[in-house]
């Protein structure tokens, strides 16, 4: 095909993205999801990038007949069809490790907000009670002399990691293998994990196996003074099991940054005292969301100039 390649956004991707590409490209718009008839025929054909947000199924592959590559803007993929794009040849990229660090601060953020509640102290100031109603009460949770258990230790688990050795507790992970390089204490299961913690942090990828694996048989094994923070997937977590044991008391308090069907939040973890709740924002920085442009972008130029794209997903080509 001669001329500047045609990309395809699909959906609500972010604008930087363009801008990155710049006349390298040919950009074609559509709203998602892409079905087949949208384009005329002699456009699908001429596709041979898509821009995405974690949003194209099995049935989209069919529209393109000569797509090359997909890059999507974010490190979740669980919404591409990788089994299709890997079965057609078409390279699958993301925009791994420059969201790291941001989305570590905030776990530690979230983790220190649920324990000490400082959202609840902030309001307490600003509705005026620390002048009409005294001190904020004491918070009865603290990250002193705590154990806590990282349920995925990927890049962004080990750099949630490596923070929590500054604070001084006892750092423990689990994952399908052990990671001969980590210095933590390693748990076979994620219930023995829970069961020798009282603090659980998930930061897992959604697949088949992490659906609700943090259930109530987890949350029991987590304790009375256990804590749950979750700035993985809402997939992972059984929210009713969740929100049953935060009223019961078979835990302290849950901090959660995503939710099963966003941005949907269950009224019953609203209404919950022991939660701090955010709209899944870890990773949510003009600054990283520019440098995941950036990458998503420069993975379409990349393979467009030499045909080997920066960080494609293990499942398809590379």
């Amino acid at each position: 095909m001669s001329g500047r390649p045609k990309v395809l956004f699909v959906g609500k991707v972010r604008e930087r993205v363009a801008e990155r590409l710049g006349d390298a490209v040919e950009l074609i718009r559509c709203a998602a999801p892409l079905v087949c008839g949208v384009l005329d025929p002699e456009t699908a054909a001429s596709i041979r990038g898509v821009a995405v947000s974690n949003n194209f199924d099995g049935a989209a592959f069919d529209c393109l007949p000569n797509l090359e590559i997909i890059a999507n803007f974010g490190v979740g993929y669980d919404g591409i069809d990788v089994g299709s794009a890997a079965a057609r040849g078409i390279v699958v990229t993301n925009t791994p490790d420059v969201l790291n660090d941001e989305v570590a601060d905030s776990a530690i953020a979230l983790l220190l907000n649920t324990l000490r509640r400082f959202p609840d102290a902030e309001s307490w100031l600003r509705k005026g009670r620390w002048e009409r109603s005294g001190p904020f009460p004491l918070s009865k949770l603290t990250l002193r002399g705590r154990s806590v258990g990282i349920y995925g230790l990927g890049r962004i688990g080990l750099a949630i990691a490596r923070r929590l050795v500054g604070f001084g507790v006892s750092i423990s992970y689990h994952t399908r293998t052990r990671k001969s390089d980590a210095p933590y204490i390693y748990h076979p299961s994620l219930l023995g994990m829970a069961a020798a913690v009282d603090t659980l942090i998930a930061i897992v990828p959604k697949t088949p196996e992490t659906y609700k694996a943090i259930d109530a048989t987890v949350l029991s094994a987590l304790g009375p003074d256990g804590v749950l923070i979750n700035v993985g997937r809402g997939w992972t977590v059984d929210e009713q099991a969740l929100a049953e044991a935060l009223e019961a008391g078979t835990i302290a308090a849950a901090g959660l940054d995503v939710f099963q069907d966003e941005p949907h939040v269950p009224a019953a973890l609203l209404a919950a005292p022991n939660t701090c709740l955010l709209p899944h924002v870890a990773s949510a920085s003009v600054a990283t969301r520019d440098a995941m442009a950036d990458l998503a972008a420069d993975n379409l130029l990349a393979w467009f100039d030499s045909g080997r794209p920066l960080t494609p997903v293990p499942e398809t080509p590379r």
